[in-house]
């Protein structure tokens, strides 16, 4: 967290080195600014961010990864490692719970899938009630691993439609379920909606890992999950129409798991 808010502290044109449109046009996930916008319609976001892909190691775009503050790199190369020991104890857990082989859902994230690392940034904001530092959602994951603020809160979950703001607990992780797992799971597991609220007083901060299957992979119910007294509850769709369908909701503000479900 000190590391990323040192670079949110340098200069725009030093943290503009590292931008995620490229000659003034083309956007890209990786790298630092804000969301895609895909419409002029689209209701934008009160946050900066800075995408990385982290995992495997081979994939990582080293010209994109800060020199500044100097241990960035060191740091995060190291807190990946940490997160995927944690990833891979929720994950068999998850596994055993729906009687599973306990390294079922690791397998799925083999070598080729990519890990993503973004960095929030909400500055504070004059006016909090008139825009979200990030628009309700789910996440296009497996899982999700979010480092939050411990100095203020501002990350709201929605259950039967009343939001819930979560609490800041000191070191603490959260572990997010994504839709991923809600479809694999057929629905035992929920993809939990959330968005994060605007301060008027302070700036926020969070660190979120994104646990993605292979873009090539086809995400449908487990099938051990599916008999006559739990149908199928989602059809089948591969890992990469997936995620630019959540491109494509998320900038309208809707559900991209409400297209797949049946």
């Amino acid at each position: 967290m000190k590391v990323t808010r040192e670079f949110y502290k340098l200069p725009l044109e030093e943290k503009q080195k590292y931008s995620n449109v490229v000659d003034g046009k083309e956007f890209r996930m990786e790298g630092y600014g804000s969301d895609m916008v895909i419409s002029e319609k689209q209701i934008l976001d009160w946050c900066d961010r800075f995408y990385l892909v982290v995992e495997p190691e081979s994939q990582r775009i080293y010209t994109l990864w800060p020199t500044q503050p100097p241990s960035f790199r060191d740091i995060l190369s190291e807190y990946t490692a940490r997160c995927r020991e944690i990833t891979n104890l929720v994950l068999k857990n998850l596994a055993k719970l729906l009687s599973l082989d306990k390294d079922y859902f690791i397998n799925m994230l083999a070598e080729n899938t990519i890990t993503h690392a973004r960095f929030n940034y909400y500055p504070h904001c004059p006016n909090p009630d008139q825009v979200f530092g990030l628009k309700p959602h789910s996440d296009a994951t497996v899982i999700t691993i979010v480092f939050v603020d411990d100095n203020i809160s501002g990350l709201q979950l929605q259950k039967n439609g009343v939001w819930y703001s979560v609490p800041i607990i000191l070191n603490a992780l959260l572990v997010n379920m994504g839709d991923v797992m809600e479809i694999m799971s057929n629905g035992f597991f929920k993809s939990p909606v959330h968005r994060v609220v605007t301060n008027a007083e302070k700036e926020r901060l969070s660190l979120v890992m994104f646990y993605a299957m292979d873009p090539e992979r086809e995400i449908e119910p487990v099938p051990e999950l599916v008999d006559e007294k739990n149908p199928r509850r989602y059809r089948k769709i591969k890992t990469k129409d997936y995620i630019a369908e959540i491109f494509k909701t998320f900038a309208k503000g809707t559900l991209a798991i409400d297209t797949v479900k049946i």
